[in-house]
């Protein structure tokens, strides 16, 4: 299932960058509940977001979405 590979890798990134769930949540303005969300592969961020998540990390959104494997 692929929000559940964005999950995983979502949570790898922002540990790396020693994010918690609430600071990385304020850097793009959304809840922490909306970050928890995505964690948890109950949702996944709209395509803009995504975007910019992927550029925050550096990544590709390939990759953020767990397509590179």
């Amino acid at each position: 299932m692929r929000s559940l590979k964005f999950a995983e890798r979502l949570i790898e990134l922002r540990k790396e960058k020693g994010l918690s769930q609430r600071k990385f949540a304020q850097r793009f303005n959304v809840s922490k509940s909306t970050v928890s969300m995505w964690e948890i592969g109950k949702n996944i961020p709209d395509l803009y977001m995504l975007i910019d998540i992927a550029k925050f990390f550096d990544v590709s959104t390939d990759d953020l979405l767990g397509i590179l494997d």
